[in-house]
């Protein structure tokens, strides 16, 4: 049997990767992202949706926000309760 020097501070990584990874540190090491991101459509479309979603969710917060809306909502809010202690 063959034995390989794992000492980091030599050597460097170890030169081949483990059968099947055990720790989960391990398993993130060995996992091949950049595969996944070059051949899943998911990865660029997510990007797309996220750069063309970000300002309309931007002024709908902002137009939720503005205070003519909680105006009309405490409003909103009072006529209900007046509704419900008479």
């Amino acid at each position: 049997m063959k034995y390989m020097n794992f000492r980091m501070s030599e050597s460097g990584p170890p030169s081949r990767p483990m059968k099947y990874p055990y720790t989960f540190s391990a398993k993130i090491a060995q996992f091949p992202l950049k595969y996944y991101i070059k051949n899943q459509w998911i990865w660029r479309y997510y990007c797309i949706a996220v750069f063309v979603c970000a300002p309309v969710f931007y002024s709908i917060g902002k137009l939720s926000k503005s205070p003519e809306n909680k105006a009309k909502w405490a409003e909103m809010r009072k006529r209900e309760a007046a509704e419900h202690h008479h």
